[in-house]
């Protein structure tokens, strides 16, 4: 057998403290290893390392991201001492979304409810609260024909065009004449949640309890009751019996809307005649929780928020941009990015792209075409929602669970109906759907929860490459409306590559399964 120098020979170049050494046949590596080279004689192995004197300076890698970071906020606090509303990039570039933007104050109607509001989760009623809202469509004589749109987190009530706001709105291409929310046929109305910052009353709003002060009157920042998706709905229910309305012909709603749409025809289970369920789910998951407790916890730590006491302050707009990077990640899919975006890089000028050894350098700051993108739609949204609006709305629907177990807890009960057994055991019981894996161990309670809407029809609309609401969310919903009775159920799955918000893009197949259902 060959010796180890030997073999050793034929190998790739050696390297001896850290210096390169070519072999040229046996010899010098053989010598190295049997120890009889002289090391005297190799002027590359006694080279001593350069002084500290001799070693070139680097210079520190440059950072414009931090740099225009730094500058915003300059702006923001500028514009505050200014008096002047501070506001983010005013670019609509957001790729296929449409734009979530600010309504003027003008270009929609409110609800004053005066009387007090009593809260789930807090001992004392909200003493009033404002809903604002838009409508599409006519009324009919016989107010039969109106349809309750509800909103994801942070959308406001602006969800098409109208006459006093012709933007176009989060949800354009679905309502009108002819289109899903045919509005030849329909009269649709959509709110701003309660908690939200587009109207209606929610931790921004002014507390009437501090309008008397000497110091004048101030914010309700975390001093504002937490809420549930309960609340929210039945904030709602005021406002349509402000408009006469006394059942709805539909409950449609997507992400949080699907869980208020269900919410409604739980509630009022004679007043809602059909339930459209996009993308949602009546149980919040252990990881949709955990996405979003990431996001409050980023904010949170934002030391401008102080505790939500922020409004006459810089707001805490590094939280809310990086808040909505992670709201970002779980609304798309990496199928889509991968078409979208690959692993491509920003492309700069050649006089101002960085190389060395003729490659090109990468930065630190957004570099890939993702990074670029996320950077972008933080920014884009960091002042335009309300940091505590998205504390509290979140919150709310990591609470939703309409399993009987849960709302048992709640000692909520349907209106005109009798509360419910508190005995697990005395529920009539529920057959277990056929599945090809076993059913999650919650089902069977959560088709007992949902007995109240067994008699109203229903449509669920899944997506496969949703990852904050998983199709087998929207699976589990219809499954338990079946083991509770509710023989009008109709359930479809989705493809495509958009993931959760393919209920913003997918007219095609989100609108046409949503026109055949209300038809």
């Amino acid at each position: 057998m060959a010796s180890l120098a030997t073999r050793l020979t034929a190998r790739a170049p050696l390297r001896v403290a850290g210096r390169r050494m070519y072999h040229k046949g046996s010899s010098r590596a053989a010598s190295v290893l049997s120890g009889s080279l002289n090391t005297s004689q190799s002027p590359d192995l006694n080279v001593p390392p350069p002084t500290p004197a001799e070693i070139p300076s680097r210079k520190a890698l440059a950072f414009p991201c931090v740099d225009a970071h730094a500058q915003r906020q300059s702006k923001i606090e500028s514009a505050l001492s200014t008096s002047s509303a501070p506001s983010c990039s005013t670019s609509t570039d957001t790729g296929p979304e449409p734009p979530y933007a600010r309504p003027n104050p003008s270009s929609y109607k409110v609800y004053s409810h005066t009387k007090p509001f009593p809260l789930i989760y807090s001992a004392d009623p909200l003493p009033s609260f404002d809903i604002a809202y838009e409508t599409w469509g006519t009324l009919s004589p016989s107010k039969d024909n109106a349809i309750l749109l509800h909103t994801g987190l942070s959308a406001s009530s602006h969800a098409a065009s109208t006459a006093a706001n012709p933007a176009p709105g989060w949800w354009e291409k679905f309502i009108g004449p002819g289109k899903a929310l045919d509005t030849n046929q329909f009269f649709v109305i959509c709110t701003n949640v309660l908690g939200g910052c587009y109207g209606s009353t929610g931790p921004s709003s002014l507390d009437p309890s501090t309008l008397n002060n000497e110091e004048g009157p101030s914010n309700y920042a975390t001093k504002f009751p937490l809420l549930s998706v309960f609340d929210m709905v039945e904030a709602q229910f005021h406002l349509l019996d402000h408009l006469g309305i006394e059942k709805l012909y539909a409950s449609v709603g997507s992400s949080m809307g699907a869980m208020q749409s269900l919410a409604a025809g739980w509630l009022h289970p004679g007043r809602v005649g059909k339930i459209v369920s996009i993308s949602g789910t009546a149980r919040s998951s252990p990881s949709s929780i955990a996405m979003r407790y990431a996001q409050r916890s980023i904010l949170m730590a934002d030391p401008n928020w102080n505790k939500g006491f922020y409004y006459d302050k810089a707001p805490p707009h590094t939280g809310m941009k990086l808040a909505r990077q992670i709201g970002t990640i779980t609304y798309r899919s990496g199928p889509e990015w991968e078409q979208r975006f690959g692993r491509q890089v920003r492309q700069l000028p050649e006089s101002d792209t960085p190389r060395a050894n003729g490659v090109r350098v990468p930065a630190l700051c957004p570099d890939f075409l993702i990074e670029t993108y996320l950077d972008h739609q933080g920014e884009s949204f960091c002042l335009k929602y309300d940091a505590n609006s998205l504390i509290y709305i979140s919150k709310a629907m990591d609470l939703f669970d309409m399993t009987q177990t849960a709302l048992n807890e709640l000692k909520l009960v349907p209106s005109g109906q009798h509360a419910p057994s508190q005995n697990p055991d005395k529920f009539p019981p529920v057959a277990m759907p056929l599945r090809m894996s076993p059913p999650p161990t919650f089902l069977a309670d959560l088709a007992q929860g949902l007995r109240p809407i067994k008699n109203t029809p229903t449509l669920i609309l899944g997506v496969q490459s949703d990852f904050l609401f998983p199709v087998e969310q929207q699976r589990e919903v219809a499954d338990a409306l079946k083991m509770a009775g509710n023989k009008d159920v109709v359930y479809y799955e989705l493809g495509g590559v958009w993931g959760h918000d393919t209920f913003l893009i997918d007219v095609q197949n989100v609108g046409g399964a949503i026109r055949g259902f209300l038809s």
